[in-house]
């Protein structure tokens, strides 16, 4: 398509299975090189019960159903149909506008990003600001005002290996205190809150602070009360479970029991349990093994811990004249609407632009919707689906900031 229309692309790769696309619409160089990037490859829908086909791509009452309709193909679509807007009417950006399309954003960016700026930093001479996934998507406050969330800044990842061991023996008998499942069973209690303490960083303080000034003024007290004691998140009893979930895990490193591996019998004690564990890091440039000692100190400091998955250490968000230029977009294609700071808990591919080749990256995807839609809870869930107006305004927005019109 993109061919077709005279958008130069180049195909790269490291696995010929999983080819990276890049294509350049050359501009006037009157600004530095803006970065679209996507990814689209998707989270798989195996034991998931969709009411429509996952990959029909339907369009039931003006939603587009499918999986990867809101993580990121839609998006990709909006910035697609920017480009190619722009080439159908001949305008120039300022800039020359690069898109990298990459295949594997959900399972490490071995192959797609990190690929990309270790191998083919030269794609992106020059480029100062990009814009990835996130954003857009409804904060659970949209019933109290419209929100246009920007991401700012993200959580790191940090998957730990946890392993407990303890004396085997007959399961006829009583089992020790020492043994595997009741060293188990008292780790997943340390952890149960799901967070390692509270810790409130500066960009977080600024989001709910503008976020409490967009609400109205029962429910932006809520909010205010909150950053100002977060250790207390009572203040935002009758708030949605979602915003409630969202808000308390910007406020603490996170950990999350996600896989469980033990027992060989069921007449045997097990002597080793192992559990995978979900950890996202705040933003801040806490390192690793300050969230590796807080775990210890939480669950048991004889703990064996093996960290598998590390993200990189994005450098610290600027909300700078990109920024504001993002917000503008916003504020003139929904007056009624309020652009937002946003902090994400999850991590994408800007954290390898960022912190590989300094680029400052954005989270931006545009939606208007209405206010009984949240579209974070349709993330990796069955039944995901888009409006295709949402998606229309989207690409409203892309062209307006891609074309310099707003």
């Amino acid at each position: 398509m993109l061919d077709g229309a005279g958008i130069e692309t180049r195909i790269v790769a490291s696995d010929p299975r999983r080819p990276n696309l890049i294509a350049r619409l050359p501009g006037r160089g009157l600004e530095p090189p803006l970065l679209l990037h996507a990814h689209v490859d998707v989270v798989p829908v195996e034991g998931q019960q969709w009411t429509r086909p996952p990959f029909a791509g339907e369009v039931v009452d003006g939603e587009l159903w499918g999986r990867g309709a809101v993580d990121m193909k839609g998006q990709l679509a909006m910035m697609m149909a920017a480009l190619l807007r722009m080439k159908a009417r001949g305008e120039v950006p300022a800039g020359d506008i690069i898109l990298a399309v990459v295949p594997d954003e959900e399972t490490g960016s071995a192959v797609g990003a990190r690929f990309l700026v270790e191998q083919h930093p030269e794609f992106f001479e020059g480029v100062q600001y990009a814009i990835g996934e996130d954003g857009g998507a409804e904060l659970g406050v949209g019933r109290y005002a419209r929100i246009h969330p920007i991401v700012v800044a993200e959580k790191r990842t940090c998957w730990v290996r946890l392993t407990v061991r303890g004396p085997g023996g007959h399961a006829s008998r009583v089992a020790p205190d020492s043994g595997a499942v009741n060293r188990l069973r008292r780790v997943l209690e340390s952890i149960s809150s799901g967070g390692l303490g509270i810790e409130q960083t500066p960009v977080v303080e600024l989001m709910m602070k503008e976020l409490a000034n967009a609400l109205p003024s029962g429910v932006g007290e809520c909010i205010d009360a909150f950053r100002n004691n977060p250790a207390d998140p009572s203040v935002l009893d009758g708030l949605e479970e979602t915003t409630v979930r969202y808000l308390r895990s910007l406020v603490q490193h996170t950990v999350s029991v996600a896989v469980l591996h033990g027992g060989t019998a069921t007449n045997v004690h097990p002597s080793e349990i192992t559990l995978e564990l979900d950890g996202r890091v705040l933003p801040g440039g806490y390192t690793t093994e300050e969230f590796l000692t807080l775990l210890r100190q939480q669950a048991g400091a004889d703990l064996d811990l093996e960290l598998f998955v590390e993200g990189e250490i994005s450098p610290p968000p600027r909300l700078d004249a990109f920024y504001d230029r993002l917000a503008a977009v916003l504020q003139a294609k929904d007056p009624e609407g309020s652009p937002l700071p946003l902090v994400t808990t999850a991590s994408t591919d800007a954290r390898i632009f960022s912190s590989r080749l300094g680029i400052q990256c954005f989270g931006w995807m545009p939606l208007r919707h209405g206010p009984d839609v949240v579209y974070r809870d349709r993330l990796h869930c069955p039944d995901e689906r888009i409006a295709v107006s949402a998606l229309e305004f989207g690409a409203d927005c892309f062209h307006a900031l891609l074309a310099g019109t707003h």
